[in-house]
């Protein structure tokens, strides 16, 4: 069992509730597997090491990319099986065993969120690669257009809709998933000189409707459709977008933002995000901010308060482009205070849930020294993931403490702190143990102090080490527990144990 340690001294320092998430790119196997000649325990044993140091930054969250180009990272009728994972698509893993059921179950047992990135219309990533004979592109021929050196799913056909929608069900009826995330690919981004080939689709299809407008109710109907189909499913099941960051330029719409960007979520990529919002149809938005602050065309903090004053009562988490400090970094992205300076920008709005990291090699990798600066500073607490009420409010009962062992001679000062788990009554799945440690009542339940992933009985224990608190400085403290649902809901806090300092060491108050 892992735990999140911190000293009692930086108790106020973060908020109780953030999301803190890194995307595990598959594609040209970016960021897992590292190869595509890895075999399945190799490829098992890189994940739960992901896992592992993303925890050990702070993340409670993964987005991992489950269908690069229809094509699936996991036991598929309709798709198949990707060519980053074992190097030849329709290939399964050998010996077989099922990716995604794997990765969702390693992340559980971390008590994290696991959120399935899925493409929605490329279908082709590569035009070389050599095709499976049940890719959707063999079957179905004519709903995909060539654009530049890929092949697209056509937006404009129904079969397309319905289609898209079908993966939805297939993956969210079949996987215990926490989210369905999809990026900024919607209609491609255009190329110099070439229009996207859908003229045709839109005669037939257009209803009147300019080529644009057409374009972009296209995107609207299958994010609808797939809301809905969640809805119908698994209305537990989170739906969010991670689209590229600019709107729209204020430049041409007085609702956008003052930015200068060559292409936009809008205009360009044909996905209007603030209706999806303003309707209800996603949960979030985890826009790509991946300029730095001060960018003479797209400035982060511009785009921080657009967004911020744009969520429509929905989560609202950023994207953090770590990649620029990599591939060839300007000044901005060279300064190691670049991150630290956006993450406590962003966390002055309320309106600002957390953060996304692009992407996860890019924080293994420790560039400009930020995973540490996560680990060991702004991250340093741990955080429960924001509920969102609209999905869910039913809190679970309380857990009971029941005892705290103060050790022997053979191991001073080692706390074992124990509980009954949860009540026998409980109909909420507990996910979480958050465990509450303060040299104060006032605001005990403020901060958490370590939050412990539940286990198959649903007890818990944890143990403190005799160099966790500060002794010089503390007299008391007090312990309480809580237990956190699925939904993220936190139950009211157990019962309260008053630890005080004594010449003979801690003792539990009677």
């Amino acid at each position: 069992m892992m735990f999140c340690f911190f000293q009692l001294s930086n108790v106020n320092s973060q908020p109780k509730y953030e999301f803190r998430a890194v995307w595990i790119a598959t594609v040209s196997n970016i960021d897992w597997p590292s190869s595509k000649s890895l075999s399945s325990d190799q490829q098992k044993e890189e994940f739960i090491n992901i896992l592992d140091q993303q925890r050990k930054i702070g993340m409670n969250a993964v987005i991992v990319q489950i269908r690069p180009s229809a094509d699936a990272f996991y036991a598929s009728n309709l798709e198949p099986w990707s060519e980053f994972l074992t190097g030849k698509q329709g290939t399964p893993p050998s010996p077989y065993y099922d990716p995604l059921k794997f990765m969702i179950d390693e992340t559980h047992k971390r008590g994290m969120e696991f959120h399935a990135w899925i493409n929605p219309y490329r279908a082709v990533f590569n035009l070389t690669t050599q095709l499976d004979p049940n890719h959707i592109t063999k079957k179905h021929p004519e709903w995909f257009l060539k654009y530049g050196d890929k092949k697209y799913f056509n937006p404009g056909l129904p079969q397309v809709i319905q289609y898209l929608t079908n993966i939805v069900k297939d993956i969210i009826t079949r996987y215990d998933i926490d989210a369905i995330h999809m990026d900024d690919y919607f209609y491609p981004y255009r190329i110099s000189g070439k229009a996207f080939p859908d003229y045709q689709t839109w005669l037939q299809y257009g209803n009147g409707l300019s080529i644009d407008d057409w374009r972009r109710s296209n995107c609207d109907t299958v994010i609808k459709m797939i809301h809905d189909v969640i809805l119908d499913w698994k209305p537990l099941i989170k739906f969010g977008i991670s689209p590229f960051g600019v709107w729209r330029n204020s430049s041409v719409d007085v609702k956008g933002s003052d930015t200068r960007a060559g292409q936009t979520c809008y205009d360009d990529l044909y996905a209007d995000i603030l209706l999806w919002l303003k309707q209800g149809w996603i949960d979030y938005v985890a826009p790509q901010l991946y300029w730095e602050i001060g960018h003479h065309l797209c400035d982060y903090k511009t785009l921080l308060n657009w967004w911020s004053d744009n969520s429509y009562g929905k989560q609202l988490y950023i994207g953090h482009g770590l990649y620029k400090a990599v591939e060839k970094p300007n000044a901005a992205w060279r300064n190691t205070n670049e991150l630290p300076d956006q993450i406590n920008l962003l966390r002055t709005k309320n309106n600002v849930q957390g953060s996304v990291f692009y992407s996860c090699k890019n924080l293994m990798n420790d560039v400009n020294g930020w995973a540490d600066s996560l680990r060991f500073d702004y991250y340093r607490t741990p955080a429960l993931i924001p509920p969102m009420a609209w999905i869910d409010t039913t809190k679970p009962q309380p857990p009971h403490l029941t005892k705290i062992d103060l050790g022997d001679n053979d191991s001073p000062q080692l706390l074992t702190v124990s509980g009954d788990g949860i009540n026998k009554n409980e109909t909420e799945k507990i996910k979480n143990f958050v465990v509450y440690l303060s040299p104060s009542l006032v605001g005990l339940t403020d901060h958490p102090s370590i939050i412990i992933p539940a286990d198959i009985t649903l007890k818990f224990k944890f143990f403190l080490p005799s160099d966790y608190f500060l002794l010089k400085d503390l007299k008391s403290c007090y312990v309480t527990i809580t237990s956190v649902d699925k939904e993220n809901n936190e139950s009211a806090a157990s019962n309260i144990i008053t630890l005080q300092q004594s010449n003979d060491g801690w003792q539990v108050k009677k």
